[in-house]
Parts: C-alpha cells; sequence; structure tokens
C-alpha cells in the first residue's frame, strides 16, 4: 500500500499517527525531504509493507528530479502488482489539486483502492472542513464513479480521523 501526496501534506506525520509511532517516517519542514520510496514493513506479515513516496508538486529539488519523480511513480504504478491499495494525503486547505487527481486516476485506472486523506483538519473549523470533506467526495463521485475511491478528514496533529483510516487500511490488507 502506497502513500502520495503533495510536498508537505503530511504524509510522514500521517504514517506516524497510523503507526502510532513518533519517528517511523521523518517528519520536515522542509518540502520534498523524501527523495525515494520508503518501504516500512507491517509486523508481524513480513511481507506487508507501507511505501512512503517522494512528495509531488513544489519541492526544493531541481526541475529534472521533480520530471524524473512523475516518470518513475508513472511506472511505479503501471508495474507494481503487489500495490494493494493508495492514501493520497492532501492539506485539506489545498486539496484535489492536479497531481492529487492523477494519482486518484492511476488507483481508479487500475482498480485499486483508494483513500483520500484530508490532512491538518487541526488548522481549519469543524464546519469548514465538513464543507471540504463534502465538496471532495463530490469531485471524487463524479470523476470517478465507479472507483472504490473514499475521503475523510484527518489530523495527525489532534489525532482525527486516525481510527477510521486505520480501519480502511486493515480492511485493505484484511487485518
Amino acid at each position: 500500500m502506497a502513500f502520495a501526496g503533495r510536498s508537505n501534506a503530511g504524509k510522514s506525520s500521517a504514517l506516524n499517527a497510523i503507526c502510532q509511532q513518533n519517528a517511523l517516517a521523518r517528519v520536515s519542514k522542509t518540502p520534498g525531504r523524501t527523495q525515494q520510496l520508503v518501504y516500512f514493513e507491517l509486523p508481524p506479515h513480513a511481507d506487508t509493507h507501507l511505501v512512503d513516496l517522494p512528495g509531488y508538486g513544489y519541492a526544493k529539488v531541481p526541475k529534472e528530479m521533480q520530471v524524473h519523480w512523475q516518470a518513475f511513480i508513472a511506472r511505479y504504478f503501471e508495474t507494481r502488482n503487489a500495490l494493494s491499495g493508495l492514501v493520497v494525503v492532501m492539506d485539506i486547505r489545498h486539496p484535489l489539486k492536479d497531481y492529487d487527481r492523477q494519482m486518484l486516476g492511476y488507483a481508479a485506472s487500475r482498480g485499486l483502492p483508494a483513500h483520500a486523506l484530508l490532512t491538518k483538519a487541526d488548522k481549519l473549523s469543524r464546519s469548514a472542513a465538513g464543507n471540504t470533506l463534502q465538496m471532495v467526495r463530490g469531485e471524487i463521485a463524479r470523476s470517478w464513479p465507479e472507483a472504490a475511491i473514499s475521503a475523510q478528514v484527518f489530523s495527525g496533529e489532534s489525532k482525527q480521523g486516525v481510527d477510521e483510516a486505520r480501519a480502511v487500511l486493515a480492511n485493505w490488507l484484511a487485518l
């Protein structure tokens, strides 16, 4: 199962919160810190991994590296048969950017389940977060009506939505 998202959207923080680890994935305020695939084994399932993908969009890396990452990620989704699902991490204040839609499209085209994790929900009021969630769910339903794509609000800081996210992943992995 892979975690994808824009640089600085909160992928590492989400992984840490979901796995109940403070330093499983390296958290940084500097966008683009994750520059390779990072695999986290899920004991006791030695053949089951969570994969932290490099952030897309803004990152303090050369343009050539960004282009390379995009091509690599496209190949990864086309060829990675063991992939059981995709979590697309989006800052709730800036959801469904072009690359987010592209990632959800990869999952839909492969028939993989996908889950949009709207992070940093603690930065918005409950009402604003709910409105954004409804907007995202509506666009997902219109764009990929046949796909298994869900969405939720999440905050690694306040732990809002952590149990819901864990339940989605456990269901995908049949744990």
